[in-house]
């Protein structure tokens, strides 16, 4: 089974994020903040990771940096979740490693679309 880390500081937001995942048969963790995640990903690297853009202790842009430098951090499918409307930020994350990115608020097509990969582009 797939594994999926989301990050967001929002409850509401990784619970919608958590059920339509579940349902694409991902294993599901979550994390408030890229602290966390940093953190969650060092004990072990998921497949995949929902990451929020504005969050507090660590963005998640400076998660993003951080992990693909990380032993094993290239790995994760990255989709950087976002509001701004700046393609500028979006320009940014994509620099810095992220694999895709989705604007918020999004809907289940919207999720499913860039995380319903075959397992097979995912190893």
């Amino acid at each position: 089974m797939r594994s999926c880390l989301i990050v967001d500081d929002s409850s509401v937001v990784r619970k919608v994020a958590r059920r339509i995942l579940e349902d694409l048969d991902y294993s599901v963790d979550e994390a408030e903040d890229g602290q966390e995640a940093y953190d969650k990903c060092r004990q072990q690297m998921p497949d995949a990771i929902f990451l929020d853009w504005q969050m507090p202790i660590m963005s998640g842009l400076e998660f993003l940096k951080l992990l693909r430098a990380y032993v094993g951090g290239e790995k994760p499918r990255v989709i950087y979740c976002t509001v701004e409307n700046d393609i500028g930020a979006v320009a940014m994350a994509l620099k810095a490693g992220a694999d895709d990115y989705m604007m918020k608020p999004f809907d289940r097509t919207v999720l499913e679309a860039k995380f319903d990969v075959p397992q097979a582009a995912v190893a």
